[in-house]
């Protein structure tokens, strides 16, 4: 899938947001133009945000060279000059916010053959300890920056509540360990999908507890 079947609709969709005044949202942003055509628009004052995933700030379309179904995604995976440019565009706050792009897939779909196997990757279970350790710990972005692109902003485009510790919010929160080691293990996902290119990686930081409207749900030291 060539990149410009990404660039030309995300060009078309700025020009209709512009024309109209309506605000327009794009999802997996993964090229370099797609990326400065979204820097521009928002210098306009067009009413655009975006997002990315961890698959596209982490790989690059090397994963894919030996047909690994479990690099196979949509959009595809890119080029080392558009990974750099989204890392860029994450620090700079062009790009909005950082999305899992979770697509589970039983294993008899992924081994099928590269051109028949359906895109996708298990992705939460891996975003936030990939955005800790190759964004947070290489020094692209820091933690307040990881937690608006996290939570702050996706609470504010999809204009819903929460997404901030303030007093009378919902407290749906998230308890990082920016040290605690992660590594990858599809076995042990809770996800029933089990296609990921992560397996067996080595990552620096997880995700210790989560908490949904003041309930404890998941805790690391938990069975």
């Amino acid at each position: 899938i060539p990149a410009a079947a990404e660039e030309v609709h995300v060009a078309r969709d700025i020009i209709l947001a512009e024309l109209t005044g309506a605000h327009v949202h794009l999802a997996h942003v993964s090229t370099a133009f797609s990326i400065e055509l979204v820097r521009q628009a928002k210098r306009r004052g067009v009413r655009v945000s975006c997002e990315v995933t961890p698959h596209h700030f982490t790989l690059t379309e090397e994963a894919v060279r030996d047909y690994d179904t479990n690099a196979k995604m949509n959009p595809p995976l890119r080029t080392e000059r558009d990974v750099r440019a989204i890392h860029e565009a994450l620090a700079d706050g062009t790009i909005d916010a950082i999305a899992t792009d979770h697509a589970p897939h039983h294993p008899d779909e992924k081994a099928l053959e590269f051109e028949r196997a359906p895109f996708g990757i298990v992705g939460l279970e891996t975003a936030v300890s990939l955005a800790m350790d190759r964004l947070v710990h290489q020094g692209i972005i820091g933690w307040m920056r990881l937690v608006e692109l996290f939570s702050t902003n996706p609470a504010r485009i999809a204009n819903l509540p929460g997404g901030t510790l303030r007093p009378g919010t919902v407290a749906d929160i998230t308890i990082l360990d920016p040290t605690r080691p992660f590594i990858v293990r599809a076995e042990q996902f809770r996800s029933k999908g089990r296609n990921t290119p992560f397996e067996g990686w080595h990552l620096t930081g997880a995700v210790r507890a989560t908490v949904v409207a003041g309930r404890v749900v998941y805790h690391a030291d938990s069975p």
